[in-house]
């Protein structure tokens, strides 16, 4: 009702809203971060880990309510950040209520925040089997049988309900079943596992420093910074509609991601996709930045859709394969920069499957993704939670030395009997 309306308006004045929306979400936001719910802040996968792990599963009504008040806002108004992760916090929080409302013990409200992240990741993305490897990389870090069956009856549940609200259809609409038409594309498959390493690192990095230099601008107020960050998104949402006649900035993406995954030559060439790889990085990362309440997940498919289209192209151009192999090199571009960005390499797989239903890219999404996640970690040795975590003083334990003390540098997070009542 915001940005797509500011995208549409008539004459020149499109630029003007186009750049005003994503600024006036994110002072909403801002205001509301800043004086009535700070929790809610972030893609809330850290939020969840902290409360796994030193909370023991505790995310508070006011958590819960807050999240999902203020990523409407602002991913509403245009801030170049995505829904997923945020859906992730709020599931988390839901079975937070349910397990304090069942007087659960501790150890079983701990057990009650795996479940609740498998039932948001399956919900978002349609994606119940990467739902299940992506809560056990991510946030169990082993195989708990009680915590595991708990985990899967979640998102397939989860799953189930949405199909009957929005059908069994995969996210992305294809149109085809990808397969790899020829071994010489491997070589390029390698190379764009190469790029997507490139990609992640100059992302992660860029994002924590600008956010590092937000978070020491003491010149203007804790609750304008959000809306620096939006008119700087709103620019870059303006420049690429007014170079390329086509949204994925500022507003929903997925309708350019589809052009390309499709291989829609006519209306997404090699000079768009390289373009909205750039914009959508740069946009992300002052929407993110500045403080506001989004995920990274829909913004690091995009950027993979577009770069992998963008190594398609030249795959095409060098071999004369087939344009269709456009639209596969972006289905494997998705995962391979998934994998670089969040370093869950089994759910960067399986979610490509499960969200464009194909199944005949296996060896190219194994060669790109398995690349791309080695050198990012080779690179980048901390994952972007992690990292943005020790930003805010906060370093959990070690999953495989479950005895190191958590060292905060924070008020003191509630305990379970503190909050047994909340």
């Amino acid at each position: 009702m915001f940005i797509d309306r500011a995208n549409a308006m008539r004459g020149h004045s499109w630029i003007f809203w186009t750049i005003l929306a994503p600024a006036l979400g994110g002072l909403a936001a801002g205001l509301g971060l800043t004086y009535f719910v700070p929790a809610a802040a972030g893609s809330g996968i850290p939020q969840v880990k902290v409360a796994y792990t030193l909370r023991f599963g505790l995310i508070t009504f006011k958590e819960t309510i807050g999240k999902f008040i203020l990523c409407t806002l602002q991913i509403g108004s245009g801030a170049s950040l995505g829904l997923e992760g945020p859906t992730v916090q709020l599931c988390a929080g839901v079975s937070s209520m349910l397990a304090r409302a069942a007087r659960l013990s501790p150890k079983n409200r701990r057990r009650m925040a795996s479940v609740g992240m498998a039932a948001g990741i399956a919900a978002a993305f349609n994606a119940p089997i990467a739902a299940v490897t992506f809560t056990l990389e991510e946030l169990i870090g082993d195989l708990d049988q009680t915590m595991l069956s708990g985990v899967i009856v979640a998102a397939a549940l989860a799953a189930v309900f949405e199909h009957s609200i929005l059908g069994a259809n995969p996210v992305f609409h294809v149109g085809r079943a990808y397969t790899l038409g020829a071994a010489s594309s491997l070589i390029w498959y390698a190379l764009l596992g190469l790029l997507a390493a490139v990609v992640s690192v100059s992302f992660t990095d860029l994002l924590l420093f600008v956010r590092a230099r937000f978070r020491s601008f003491k010149i203007l107020p804790r609750w304008v910074h959000p809306a620096i960050g939006g008119l700087a998104t709103g620019c870059f949402a303006a420049a690429g509609l007014q170079l390329f006649h086509l949204n994925g900035i500022a507003g929903d993406p997925y309708h350019t991601l589809t052009l390309a995954l499709t291989g829609t030559t006519a209306l997404l060439p090699v000079t768009a996709m390289a373009g909205f790889c750039v914009l959508k990085l740069l946009a992300t990362v002052c929407s993110y930045s500045s403080g506001g309440a989004g995920g990274i997940f829909a913004p690091s498919l995009f950027m993979g859709g577009m770069l992998g289209g963008a190594v398609g192209y030249i795959d095409v151009a060098v071999f004369h394969h087939p344009a269709d192999s456009i639209g596969a090199f972006a289905v494997v571009g998705m995962g391979a920069v998934f994998a670089g960005i969040v370093r869950a390499p089994m759910t960067s797989i399986l979610i490509i499957f499960e969200m464009t239903g194909g199944y005949g890219l296996v060896l190219p999404l194994m060669i790109a993704n398995m690349t791309a996640f080695a050198l990012a970690r080779h690179w980048r040795h901390v994952p972007i939670y992690e990292a943005l975590l020790a930003q805010d003083g906060i370093y959990l334990p070690q999953r495989r030395e479950p005895r190191i003390r958590a060292t905060l540098a924070q008020p003191t997070l509630p305990t379970p009997d503190s909050e047994a009542d909340d």
